[in-house]
């Protein structure tokens, strides 16, 4: 009777174990939700209710500066409007693609080939865009402009880094100044610029729901 007990008791734990880590991987990996199809790379998506709602927000970690090895020359920030939306969210993602980005010395870094296409299988969602006309138009991928524009702007700041394809918006843009957005469509418009300094650079790019933000650094990784 002793033994038959110390065994149920011994089944009881063994089960108890395997439920509990069930439960871990599942919080680990999801968030305690289902996770919607979104292209994580190096994002981390959380999932805060709202309204009896889950938000899926995708927020990108901070980097430091590696100074051993890395050195910052530009860094530059555009505001977002701190709501949860799907334009923040697609800017989320393209920051993540962007994020760590390497142009190597003579090369030519395009914004398009980097990103790719916005599809709703990354996790794009439809949002407000520019047509060539400057009419707001609903396309996957809107609010990658201003991601575009954010590193534009960085760019500049840096004489080594030469713009090879800039356009501007068909309507004006609140998040920069006149004339230093850099409007982007696959297969149709591009920004793209060229790393003269001599040096690798990375591009370090975050967002959340009140900035976007580059950072570029030479590199000797």
């Amino acid at each position: 009777m002793v033994k038959k007990s110390i065994y149920i008791l011994l089944m009881l734990a063994l089960l108890s174990f395997l439920l509990t880590g069930c439960g871990n991987e599942n919080d680990t990996n999801n968030g305690g939700a289902s996770s919607p199809s979104v292209n994580r790379l190096n994002a981390e998506v959380s999932y805060t209710p709202s309204n009896n709602n889950t938000v899926n927000e995708i927020r990108i970690a901070e980097h430091e500066v590696d100074e051993l090895n890395e050195e910052e020359i530009a860094s530059f920030s555009t505001k977002l409007n701190g709501q949860d939306s799907p334009r923040s969210r697609n800017i989320g993602i393209t920051s993540s693609t962007l994020n760590e980005t390497i142009v190597n010395p003579g090369d030519t870094f395009s914004f398009c080939d980097t990103i790719g296409v916005a599809t709703a299988e990354k996790g794009y969602e439809k949002a407000d865009t520019f047509d060539s006309n400057g009419k707001t138009i609903q396309m996957y991928g809107g609010g990658n402009c201003q991601v575009s524009s954010t590193l534009y702007n960085a760019v500049l700041m840096v004489s080594d880094l030469e713009v090879k394809e800039r356009h501007p918006h068909s309507k004006e843009v609140h998040y920069v100044e006149k004339d230093k957005d850099a409007a982007v469509a696959h297969g149709s418009v591009d920004f793209k610029f060229k790393n003269n300094t001599g040096s690798p650079i990375k591009i370090y790019a975050n967002s959340d729901l009140n900035s976007v933000n580059i950072r570029i650094v030479k590199t000797n990784k």
